[in-house]
């Protein structure tokens, strides 16, 4: 049965709770999958590509085993800095030594405002409890000088289907959980645009990318001066 999706769930996904280190790697494993097929890499790419100058530096908040600074380092000219935050050094040791590791959590970031030409963050905001939302976006706005890029999932039926049938052919029980949980947490399009507002960051502008994305992004008016 269709779950009621005209909110966003609240309770906690068991990834967030903590779980052994062995289903954790699994479930790394399944994200990765899933990133694979219904992750819109290619809207990611065009829209990094469009801010990100020559030798440019970027981080990816949220980022899990970093699978999404990978694939950026095997699409982007370099030289390029890519680093991978997220706030469960378990999670990072998977990623590989291209990608530059912090553990930190997104309240206290360990950079100085404008560290990085492009911010991206990807399945990283449904994370974040309702009432943060607001202050995880302004923060990653903070440490970007050209451009944000926030992607996640858009909280529809047909993503809660899809999403749930690709959790359960190919994930442990952690994921066939979490997966659908995700969605039921994540976004609609004019929700991400009343949180740029809440921001204070008019320029980020919402729009669904595909079938089953949202995404907030925008181009920083100091970039063009």
């Amino acid at each position: 049965m269709i779950p009621d999706l005209r909110t966003r769930a609240t309770e906690p996904e068991l990834l967030d709770l903590g779980v052994p280190e062995a289903e954790t790697r699994e479930s790394l494993a399944d994200l990765r999958f899933v990133n694979r097929w219904l992750g819109n890499r290619g809207a990611l790419l065009r829209a990094v590509r469009e801010h990100l100058p020559p030798g440019g530096r970027v981080l990816d908040v949220g980022c899990g085993s970093a699978d999404l600074p990978v694939f950026l380092l095997s699409r982007l000219p370099g030289p390029l800095l890519a680093v991978g935050l997220d706030v469960k050094a378990f999670h990072l040791r998977a990623a590989p030594r291209t990608v530059r590791r912090v553990v930190a959590d997104v309240r206290h970031l360990p950079f100085p405002e404008r560290s990085f030409d492009v911010v991206t963050a990807s399945l990283f905001l449904h994370h974040v409890p309702p009432e943060r939302t607001p202050e995880a976006i302004a923060a990653i706005d903070r440490l970007a000088t050209r451009g944000v890029i926030i992607s996640d999932l858009l909280r529809s039926a047909l993503t809660w289907g899809a999403v749930g049938a690709l959790a359960w052919v190919a994930g442990n029980r952690i994921v066939r959980h979490d997966a659908p949980l995700s969605v039921r947490r994540a976004f609609r399009v004019g929700e991400l645009g009343r949180l740029a507002w809440a921001a204070s960051l008019p320029y980020l502008r919402a729009r669904r990318e595909g079938c089953f994305r949202v995404s907030l992004s925008g181009r920083k008016v100091a970039a063009d001066g």
